[in-house]
């Protein structure tokens, strides 16, 4: 009966939007404890992980009180709180042999509405850019939630000059060069090595474009530091600021950083760090640790994931990614095998 109730009550609650309507962090707080609720009654991997810990629905009074389900189950284990039918999959890219991560997806529209709205709140409407798409890593593959998004950002522009670029960088700097100089607003979203890749072959004085880079060398370059790859990308664009997406396989939104590395989410998404030797303890907001994210789109699936990243949060909700774990697994989280 409870959880016919909470199936009924979050069916409502999507109705309303209350998750993309989040205005202060008192709304954000009651709203992530009642997903907690429903995710324990209708999530069975969730729930095992919590009975392991010994958590129940009535011991949690504040966001401190929630479990974060290690990542790595997306690799093994179907987590879903939905009892709708699975819409699409999204895949993590892995090498050859490795388990990849899946993420099942019962309704798109609150993807497409968390990615558009994530988007409008940092950087205005995506109608109003030239999109620009280098992400050949993606685009060699399915399955992708990236290039799903990017796809929807390129349609969604009234440009016609938007569009995705494999290998053809030459065309690509034409393009780039001239919506550029006809002062139009162009965001450029690239994976590293191609940014990379692009501005060793061509060099740039843009006045009017966003570079972000989505991260990683994907086994196609030497890893850099992030600021010796801003450095160089910054040179190579002519431009004062290199800007990021955060984002994953696992999750339904997106964090940017507009500069520096710092990022910001939107009002639906938080990021806390744990201990690293003991996962089950929040840091102090300062002190770096492992990288935790509740992330309310993900209604459907787990809203509350430990990844294995390593990072700081800061007093106004911002944060930084500092690294990632040096080994497969996450200390601390390997509780349990279903």
């Amino acid at each position: 009966m409870v959880t016919l109730f909470y199936f009924i009550y979050f069916c409502q609650m999507m109705d309303t939007n209350a998750i993309f309507n989040i205005q202060t962090e008192t709304e954000f707080e009651n709203l992530a404890i009642q997903i907690f609720k429903f995710q324990f009654e209708n999530n069975r991997v969730y729930r095992s992980f919590c009975d392991l810990l010994y958590i129940h629905p009535s011991d949690v009074k504040s966001l401190k009180d929630i479990p974060f389900l290690p990542i790595q189950f997306f690799k093994s284990h179907s987590v879903l709180s939905s009892k709708e039918s699975v819409q699409t999959t999204f895949t993590s890219s892995g090498t050859t042999g490795s388990n990849t991560s899946k993420h099942l997806v019962t309704n798109l529209e609150i993807y497409e509405e968390s990615f558009k709205k994530g988007f409008e709140h940092f950087y205005g409407a995506i109608e109003d850019y030239v999109v620009l798409a280098l992400l050949p890593s993606y685009l060699e593959r399915s399955g992708s939630s990236l290039i799903y998004m990017v796809d929807a950002f390129i349609k969604q522009s009234n440009h016609i000059e938007s569009g995705f670029y494999l290998n053809n960088l030459s065309e690509l700097k034409d393009r780039l060069t001239t919506v550029d100089s006809q002062g139009k607003k162009v965001l450029l979203i690239g994976v590293s090595f191609a940014l990379l890749d692009l501005v060793e072959a061509h060099q740039f004085q843009l006045k009017n474009t966003i570079i972000m880079e989505t991260g990683g060398m994907k086994g196609r370059r030497k890893e850099l530091v992030r600021d010796e790859l801003h450095a160089i990308l910054k040179q190579g664009f002519g431009v004062d600021a290199i800007h990021s997406e955060y984002g994953m396989t696992e999750l339904l939104s997106q964090a940017y950083s507009q500069g520096k590395g710092i990022f910001n989410c939107p009002n639906w998404m938080r990021i806390v760090t744990r201990d690293t030797e003991d996962a089950l303890t929040l840091q102090p907001t300062g002190k770096a640790g492992g990288i935790n994210v509740i992330d309310l789109a993900n209604i459907n699936s787990c809203s509350f994931i430990a990844t294995q990243d390593l990072g700081r949060v800061y007093q106004n909700n911002s944060f930084e990614i500092i690294g990632r774990f040096d080994t497969s697994d996450i200390r601390g989280c390997n509780l349990m095998v279903l």
